[in-house]
């Protein structure tokens, strides 16, 4: 039959009847303009002058940032082409800690570049190779810009952090909390043989509070636990601690299967009790007898064991969350004891125990030399405050451990964008062949972020581009805009400095997520082009089911 079809013409049917075909210059203005609407979500955000986002879940949450990856990731986007474009922030921030929003929107430039050379009848191939060859060389430009920053050099290092918080939640008391993060990691970070400074970052922990001034945050050495003693009677403070971390809870062993216990008399009663009550004895005397005088149980305690820990003069936490638990063996140096029937002695930690009745924290500290780990407490007026807070310093925590292991700073204000859009326009004179508008259209791409910078604070972009392009043509390579005064200057001297490697990984992300658009051609999807299979609304047309309702909000 089908044979029959082909021979009168008629085409062959080999896909569902529910299946979608998106091919050729469809495909491709379908996928730029997804990403590029992604991209355009999230541009207004950038630098300090940049706009907050309100976003609000499906179950009512509110999250009020402009943090580039979490708006991307609480949007609900319903597209797998604007999917991958969200896959570039989530790279950069676990790759530099910062920069998502950069990132994500010299991805939205490319493409929209491309689809300007694609119009032209320029081949994709020929793109992809051209953005390749510039990122290549954009790469070996910043190396080249960058400034080498000595470990010690406290200034330059806060600079970092201050950057990075400016048009954050964390800006009005940056220069407080630039001191902590800076104390933080110079007291988490060691020296490799090889000379290399390399900062633990799994040894700084983060605890927020609602109800107080951001300008009363802190820096505490070792933990912060949120709990109370499980008892009354019990010490809430102990110098001398012999800390014992648990994961059993101390509670009456309850039988594996179902079980029914048939009483005749109250005797039988009172036995069934006492055994359970020897239990518990034994259970508070194993630790006892490791030599323990606070205990931070994971698990529940059993009220009579509680009793019984209080008359020991034993200091007991329960439920202390797992996370809790996990920071407190940095701290200590100590393991976690799942099975107290085998604690020794050897399983107990010291150090000491403070209380914190105003705040309702226990301030633990380790006295091994081993032991290590700090904890930054964040205060702020409401959860949404401290919320952004948290945010902020979470972002220049990253960038400054980057900044300490990395050793290269680069000046910010758009100086950086601006020099490297001269010199790939420079590089692109010698590269032959279409490649060559290819390698334009990025350095274009490139000084998206300071025409941002400047439309966000209210600036011409235009005349401020024409500026920037003027100054850096002249040599003077780390001018950029100070979006504060609109003035140009010299942003390295005026302390908005930012991490080179951030910078890296923001072109290599954004160009390689740019060239895997723009290679592909046809779009075959086995239902609607939704990612979504639970709502029966988008498909081919792209963005209108295909962003949904995540990105109808925003835009």
């Amino acid at each position: 039959m089908a044979q029959q079809q082909r021979m009168q013409g008629q085409p062959m049917i080999i896909m569902g009847d529910d299946a979608q075909r998106v091919k050729d210059k469809d495909a491709q203005e379908h996928n730029i303009s997804a990403a590029r609407a992604v991209a355009d979500a999230v541009r207004s955000t950038l630098g300090p002058k940049g706009m907050d986002k309100m976003l609000v879940s499906s179950m009512g949450d509110v999250t009020v940032t402009n943090d580039g990856v979490t708006i991307l990731q609480e949007m609900d986007i319903d597209n797998p082409t604007a999917e991958m474009i969200v896959e570039v922030a989530e790279t950069q921030e676990d790759e530099a800690g910062d920069g998502t929003t950069t990132a994500v929107a010299i991805a939205g430039e490319l493409l929209k570049n491309a689809e300007e050379l694609l119009e032209r009848d320029i081949h994709p191939t020929a793109i992809i190779k051209g953005y390749n060859l510039a990122a290549e060389q954009a790469r070996e430009e910043v190396d080249n810009i960058a400034i080498d920053v000595d470990p010690d050099d406290e200034d330059l290092i806060r600079s970092v952090a201050e950057t990075s918080m400016t048009g954050k939640g964390a800006e009005l008391d940056k220069e407080l909390l630039s001191g902590i993060i800076y104390d933080a990691i110079k007291q988490v970070s060691v020296e490799t043989e090889d000379g290399e400074v390399v900062v633990d970052a799994a040894n700084i922990n983060i605890e927020t509070q609602t109800g107080r001034s951001s300008s009363e945050s802190d820096l505490l050495r070792g933990a912060a636990i949120s709990k109370d003693p499980v008892h009354d009677e019990m010490p809430t403070a102990v110098d001398d601690a012999k800390i014992l971390l648990l994961n059993e809870a101390v509670e009456v062993e309850e039988a594996e299967a179902d079980t029914s216990v048939n009483i005749e008399s109250p005797d039988q009663l009172q036995s069934f009790l006492d055994q359970e009550e020897k239990q518990l004895k034994e259970k508070v005397q194993q630790i006892v007898d490791t030599g323990a005088n606070v205990v931070f149980c994971q698990k529940g305690i059993d009220d009579m064991a509680q009793h019984y820990l209080a008359k020991e003069g034993i200091l007991a936490v329960r439920r202390t969350k797992k996370s809790d638990i996990e920071f407190l063996t940095n701290v200590l140096d100590a393991s976690v004891v799942t099975d107290l029937d085998a604690a020794t002695e050897a399983d107990v930690a010291s150090g000491s125990v403070t209380r914190d009745d105003e705040d309702e924290l226990f301030y633990v500290e380790g006295a091994s030399e081993k032991a290590h780990g700090v904890t930054i407490l964040l205060r702020g007026s409401t959860d949404h405050v401290v919320d952004e807070l948290e945010r902020g310093v979470t972002d220049a925590l990253d960038v400054s451990a980057q900044t300490l292991s990395d050793g290269r700073v680069l000046p910010g204000g758009g100086a950086i964008e601006v020099e490297l859009a001269d010199r790939l326009r420079t590089f692109a004179d010698s590269v032959s062949g279409r490649e060559q508008l290819a390698v334009e259209a990025f350095a274009d791409s490139v000084e998206l972020v300071p025409r941002v910078l400047a439309e966000n604070a209210g600036l011409d972009s235009i005349d401020t581009l024409v500026d920037l392009r003027s100054a850096h043509e002249s040599g003077e390579e780390r001018t950029g805009l100070n979006v504060l005064s609109g003035e140009l200057e010299d942003t390295f001297e005026a302390g908005v400095v930012e991490p080179a490697h951030a910078k890296e990984q923001a072109v290599t992300s954004a160009s390689e997520a740019a060239n895997l658009v723009l290679k592909i051609d046809d779009i075959i999807s086995a239902g609607d082009l939704s990612t979504d299979k639970g709502d029966d609304e988008g498909g081919a047309g792209g963005m209108g089911g295909g962003m949904g309702g995540g990105m109808g909000g925003m835009m």
